[in-house]
């Protein structure tokens, strides 16, 4: 099975430089005891961080006693990847840094049916580029809604686009001459929650997405796991009944069809809570202002999202749930039908398991494509393929300038 591999010390490699990145720096001692390793590993993994060029050693730390702690930060200016995430009607874009953080962000209306897509694509990705310092540049992660057969290739299926069998990533690398990692969304976001969130102290949890679609990103042994033809994960096409609405895969009765943005705007339409006119943001809006009409209808989803994820939890045993997506906002309606039945219906170990809400922006999902160029210096496993390789002769080949050739 196809999978994205952080093996060990790998993991911790890009554990170290995250919390570098997030908290500034710090000493052999306290990132050793940070990412949960041995001294005698630290030290060697630091050294083999500054050897690459992706860690110095600054100026000594204040000590208590004993001899002063030399501090290690991030090398500066040591390189930068772009992510991109591609909805409907509208992509969004970031730069980060090596450590996963956000340096800038822009969001542009786009069209994905129309025949012109990849054409307009990349004017607006050459212009977000364009718009970046002289930070040497690693490669572009693109997320995408749907089924990509291989990061390195980046063949898209994708219903929500109207994409069919679409070479997203050989046109982008043709266009740009930079390396580029294609992958399904919510697939991505695990990758950034393995490196930089929640994940980082787990090896086995999974990322539940809640908002115009319905999806999962599952980590099972520190991997993310694709399935045989990228599409693992489509939780938004769980049946959990034999009639209902049509759903966008063609089929009746998904969860998603029940649950999503699209389904509790229609619900509530036909309810009289909003009017035909209104969207998602009214009902909120309603139901933050105390409409019990309408925080019925998040909670009504919340308990349907409850039970079917209790379902993956028997099925998979992780350690922690994530929950991410636009939907998230609304989460305290959401919560109360959600809880009550999760818990109830987990088989009776499992009911303790860890759920965290993380807030949300939109720039998240490109964040998490950005991850998708990151992580390939720690895959041990070649899941990214050449662009993967790319990837890292660009890491590797700065010249004394900080340039990549």
């Amino acid at each position: 099975m196809p999978r994205t591999s952080f093996g060990g010390t790998d993991v911790t490699r890009s554990a170290v430089l995250a919390h570098l990145g997030a908290s500034g720096p710090a000493s052999r001692a306290d990132l050793a005891r940070v990412v949960g390793v041995s001294p005698a590993l630290m030290t060697a993994i630091s050294k083999r961080l500054i050897e690459d060029g992706l860690v110095v050693e600054l100026d000594t730390a204040p000590s208590l006693g004993g001899r002063p702690a030399r501090q290690l930060g991030l090398t500066s200016n040591v390189a930068r990847a772009i992510g991109v995430k591609i909805s409907a009607d509208h992509v969004a874009f970031v730069e980060v840094g090596i450590d996963g953080a956000v340096r800038r962000s822009a969001s542009e209306p786009f069209t994905a049916a129309e025949a012109t897509m990849l054409s307009e694509l990349t004017v607006l990705l050459r212009r977000f580029i364009d718009g970046g310092g002289e930070v040497p540049l690693l490669g572009i992660g693109i997320g995408v809604p749907g089924s990509v057969d291989s990061q390195g290739s980046g063949v898209v299926d994708s219903v929500q686009l109207a994409w069919h069998q679409a070479d997203l990533g050989a046109w982008m690398r043709r266009a740009f001459q930079l390396p580029v990692l294609v992958e399904n969304n919510v697939n991505a976001l695990a990758v950034a929650e393995r490196l930089f969130g929640v994940g980082a102290l787990h090896r086995d949890f999974l990322v539940v997405t809640i908002g115009t679609g319905i999806g999962a990103g599952i980590v099972l042994d520190g991997a993310v796991v694709r399935g045989a033809k990228g599409g693992a994960g489509e939780f938004g096409h769980t049946p959990v009944a034999e009639t209902g609405p049509e759903c966008t895969c063609g089929n009746v009765g998904c969860l998603e069809s029940f649950i999503g943005e699209a389904a509790l705007v229609r619900t509530a339409r036909s309810r009289g809570i909003i009017p035909e006119s209104g969207g998602s943001a009214t009902l909120k809006q309603l139901a933050d202002g105390g409409d019990a009409a309408a925080a019925a209808i998040f909670s009504e989803a919340g308990h349907l999202l409850g039970r079917a994820l209790a379902g993956i939890v028997n099925l998979l045993d992780p350690e922690a749930v994530v929950i991410l997506g636009e939907g998230t906002t609304s989460w305290s309606h959401w919560s109360f039908g959600f809880e009550p039945a999760l818990r109830a219906s987990l088989m009776p170990g499992r009911r303790g398991i860890g759920i965290s809400v993380e807030t949300w922006q939109d720039a998240s999902w490109a964040q998490g494509a950005a991850a998708l160029v990151l992580a390939t210096p720690f895959d041990v496993d070649g899941v990214a393929g050449d662009q993967g390789r790319l990837v890292r002769e660009r890491l590797e080949r700065r010249d004394a300038e900080g340039q990549t050739p």
